[in-house]
């Protein structure tokens, strides 16, 4: 039997949202300019993939190039702006309880899964489908998938550029927190997959957070 950790959001400021998020089921909302969505690793060693998008304009969106070029780092953390191609910036890691964060290992789909792991995975769920059903309530498509980020998912590179997706540095209840720097929809698939390890072969709920910094505008 497994309980549900009780959590507070990592930066405080009055709750305007808390929902669940099912295990590979996807979410989606509209974070204000100024609030703090956490997200929950409930428990522990759950993928989160996160696509984002200004909230009035959706071409302008996250990218993982103009990210990790400004930064220098290939990785996310406390710090990371996350940006657009423009370099504008859409949301700030403002705090991150596990360290580091993929932004190279993309999104699985029925495609990759039946090329990596063979033909008898063609019918699992994965998030691209996660990401066309959700994205459809906002008017997605398929030409609006790009690289995403995998909060929580453990993607080690090495120095001639291998990587491979390993057991997750997460653990049960811990947290990051993304501060909105303008309007942004953020839409997450939280991530069905069952055949490497970035889920511990058992997807899980997670949770998601809004907060208002207190004493802001309602």
């Amino acid at each position: 039997m497994t309980t549900t950790i009780e959590t507070a959001p990592l930066v405080p400021g009055t709750v305007i949202r808390d929902e669940q998020v099912g295990a590979r089921g996807p979410w989606s909302a509209v974070v204000e300019a100024g609030d703090v969505l956490t997200i929950v690793d409930l428990f522990g060693n759950q993928a989160v993939d996160t696509l984002i998008f200004a909230a009035a304009d959706h071409g302008q969106r996250y990218s993982a190039a103009a990210t990790v070029s400004a930064q220098r780092n290939l990785f996310l953390t406390t710090g990371s702006v996350l940006r657009t191609d423009d370099h504008d910036a859409l949301m700030t890691l403002v705090a991150d309880e596990v360290g580091s964060h993929d932004t190279v290992g993309g999104a699985c789909s029925q495609e990759s899964n039946t090329l990596r792991y063979g033909h008898h995975t063609k019918h699992q769920h994965a998030c691209v489908e996660n990401f066309l059903a959700e994205g459809a309530r906002w008017g997605l498509g398929k030409r609006d998938l790009v690289s995403n980020i995998n909060f929580f998912m453990n993607v080690p590179v090495d120095a001639d550029g291998t990587l491979g997706i390993v057991d997750g540095l997460s653990a049960p209840g811990r947290r990051l927190a993304l501060r909105a720097e303008r309007d942004v929809l953020v839409l997450v698939s939280n991530c069905p997959q069952i055949n490497n390890p970035c889920n511990g072969f058992d997807p899980t709920p997670v949770r998601m957070i809004v907060t208002r910094p207190t004493g802001a505008p309602a």
